[in-house]
């Protein structure tokens, strides 16, 4: 697996990681499938999980089933208002991904950012997260999160990057270079659309000059191979899927000219 640099630290993490919006939102027996796919995961040098306890069981069930994720790299959210509420959300998640200490913790869309970041800031002084950073899922919200990061000193920010939607390359990714920040993608297939919208294409002949096997492998290819991605976060309960998007880490990167050709290649072979 291809590995990125966090900035603020050196320590490098692999480019493919694992979401769990709605995926990971299971009982016991929904939990079966996901161990087939969070071994696949591990197998690839996958370490990056991403949840939220506004993705319902979610967090409970990484906690479930993160033995099978040795060196796992747990990044969760706080989504609330007031400082005693998210001090009690926070260590809640904890407890349900049974850990006493969480790699990242993130301001969820930005929800009473400000005090949760003093919070957070004392928290990672105090050991209890090694990192810190802000989300958001649309482009509207790209205004305030360019001034979070112009103003702030955080680790990671998380964004909506795909091919479909590039709007970050224009902003916001150089700005985390230039600031040192960490950027996790979230959103890599626009909630299913992008794959929805070619699933009765074949792939193209010329989607093999870019290593890709599938449309997921070249659409997830596209965005970790813009220098300024730390890792993207697609989320599946399907062990091949899994096996498919890994891929996209594991082969060589594209150049920014083929980024951008590849753009061009997709619209015009609609």
């Amino acid at each position: 697996m291809i590995t990125r640099v966090i900035p603020g630290s050196g320590e490098e993490l692999p480019v493919l990681g694992l979401g769990t919006w709605q995926t990971f939102d299971v009982g016991a027996a929904g939990q079966r499938p996901l161990i087939d796919v969070l071994e696949r995961f591990a197998a690839a040098g996958g370490k990056v999980i991403d949840t939220s306890p506004m993705y319902g069981r979610a967090e409970e069930v990484v906690g479930a089933l993160r033995k099978h994720v040795p060196d796992a790299f747990l990044a969760t959210k706080v989504w609330t208002r007031g400082r005693e509420h998210g001090i009690e959300q926070m260590t809640r998640s904890m407890k349900l991904m049974r850990t006493e200490r969480v790699d990242l913790m993130q301001i969820h869309n930005l929800v009473d950012w400000r005090t949760h970041l003093a919070t957070l800031r004392q928290w990672k002084a105090d050991g209890v997260v090694r990192y810190l950073g802000i989300t958001h899922y649309t482009t509207s919200a790209f205004s305030q999160l360019e001034t979070i990061m112009r103003e702030e000193e955080i680790d990671f920010v998380q964004l909506p990057l795909s091919i479909g939607v590039p709007d970050a390359e224009e902003r916001l990714l150089p700005l985390a270079r230039d600031r040192g920040v960490a950027v996790l993608v979230n959103r890599p297939f626009e909630e299913g659309t992008l794959l929805r919208n070619v699933r009765r294409r074949p792939l193209p002949d010329w989607a093999r000059d870019y290593g890709a096997e599938s449309w997921s492998e070249l659409f997830l290819r596209w965005i970790v191979s813009h220098p300024a991605v730390t890792c993207v976060i697609p989320a599946t309960s399907n062990a091949e899927h899994m096996s498919a998007n890994l891929r996209a880490g594991e082969a060589r990167l594209l150049s920014m000219k083929e980024r951008r050709v590849l753009r061009v290649q997709l619209e015009e072979d609609r």
